[in-house]
């Protein structure tokens, strides 16, 4: 169930434009802050692991550099504030001086990635900002978390339902309610990528898609050439686009540019012309661009191939699974109502949340809605689709699928060959 709350708060957090993408405000901390009292160390490492993983599988970033930033930056964030916690003691340290402590542990250990695989030698011009804005986003976090502990009776239960469940406790998404948010007119622009999304659903499967995405990393990760990386790049960035996944064009442009200014703040090779102070040189503008390129061209290739249905193996692939069917429950629900994110109401919502979600859980009735849809209707960005079934592709068109998937491979490495020669 935590899992699942990391889940749908990195899906709103994902939403949030930043100037660099592996920058976290940390709303999906939250849960990992409450859960630091009672659950047990191998629990809470388990869902340190879950909400890398979720988020990865939600937002399309498993083989990208952005799931190495995250994974680094969470286990260091979790294990700094597990051992303040429960080294110091509740009546020694509050959860705002944890989260704040967690929030630099996880900025620190992404400076020091950004610093070896992306920006080199000036990472030192983002640090004082990126650590700031750590220390603002961990403290609010931190008191947000105490706030909810002092008022939430499913805290007071360290999750154990029953005592505090009363006749008076409402649904979270009442069957019938005034606040129903009202339909909006849907665009064609809309309509046209519901389609698409629904038939790259139906055509191909999310372990194929995987086994392709992991054939065409090398080609990109090996290709000495800066132009050919280029070319690999849009054409990642085409298929990341046939998912219908959103892409804002305009973040991704901003990123490059970032990448490739922060690159040029430490200047070697020949000097092309300057800027002022600034000296632009072939071999920073060069070294900018292809750190650029290949690092959105692994973003796009991970959207592009990896879907929140891929089912991880053993035991955590099945905790995974479940996560994801109680996060589809909560972004339904969010979006039947307006009060879920009242600014007045938050603790309360919050609270009748984890209770309802408790009692789904314990009845065995955790689909997005028991009565008209299941998990595998929910489309990649959590709508629903209106006819209700996916249908599941026959032989005939899986074998088709997959010789396009190997078509893409091919045309993925094309560049690689052709640069070498």
């Amino acid at each position: 169930m935590l899992g699942g709350l990391c889940f749908f708060l990195s899906a709103v957090e994902y939403m949030i434009p930043k100037p660099l993408p592996f920058i976290r405000i940390g709303l999906a901390n939250l849960p990992l802050l409450l859960a630091l009292d009672f659950l047990p160390f191998p629990s809470f490492f388990t869902l340190l692991l879950l909400k890398v993983s979720g988020q990865a599988l939600i937002t399309g970033t498993l083989f990208s550099y952005v799931f190495i930033f995250s994974l680094c930056g969470t286990l260091a964030s979790g294990l700094v504030m597990y051992t303040l916690r429960k080294g110091a003691g509740k009546s020694r340290i509050s959860l705002i001086g944890v989260s704040a402590a967690g929030a630099l542990a996880s900025n620190g250990v992404q400076l020091f990635l950004a610093y070896v695989f992306i920006f080199g030698d000036s990472v030192r011009f983002m640090a004082a900002p990126v650590l700031g804005l750590g220390i603002v986003t961990g403290t609010v976090l931190g008191y947000f978390s105490e706030l909810f502990i002092s008022r939430s009776r499913w805290y007071e239960g360290n999750g154990i339902s029953g005592s505090y469940i009363t006749e008076k406790t409402r649904s979270v998404v009442p069957e019938k309610t005034n606040d129903t948010l009202p339909a909006k007119p849907v665009r064609k622009s809309e309509d046209y990528r519901k389609a698409r999304e629904a038939h790259f659903l139906e055509r191909f499967s999310s372990r194929d898609l995987a086994i392709a995405g992991l054939c065409m990393i090398p080609a990109l990760l090996f290709n000495p050439g800066t132009i050919a990386r280029v070319f690999q790049c849009s054409f990642f960035l085409l298929l990341a686009w046939y998912t219908a996944k959103r892409i804002n064009p305009l973040v991704t442009v901003v990123v490059i540019i970032g990448i490739v200014f922060f690159n040029l703040l430490v200047p070697y090779g020949e000097i092309l012309f300057s800027l002022g102070p600034l000296r632009i040189t072939s071999g920073a503008l060069q070294g900018g661009l292809r750190r650029a390129v290949t690092l959105t061209g692994l973003l796009m290739l991970s959207r592009f191939c990896i879907r929140s249905d891929l089912k991880l193996p053993g035991l955590f692939g099945e905790i995974t699974g479940e996560a994801l069917r109680i996060f589809s429950v909560i972004g339904i629900n969010a979006g039947k109502t307006k009060r879920f994110f009242s600014r007045k109401n938050w603790v309360q919502n919050l609270d009748e949340l984890f209770i309802d979600l408790e009692q789904k859980i314990q009845n065995g009735n955790i689909t997005p809605d028991s009565n008209t849809i299941s998990y595998d209707d929910v489309l990649l960005d959590g709508s629903v689709l209106p006819d209700g079934k996916i249908k599941k592709p026959g032989k005939g068109k899986i074998t088709f699928s997959r010789l396009v998937l190997v078509l893409m491979v091919i045309l993925a490495w094309i560049p690689l060959i052709l640069a070498f020669n």
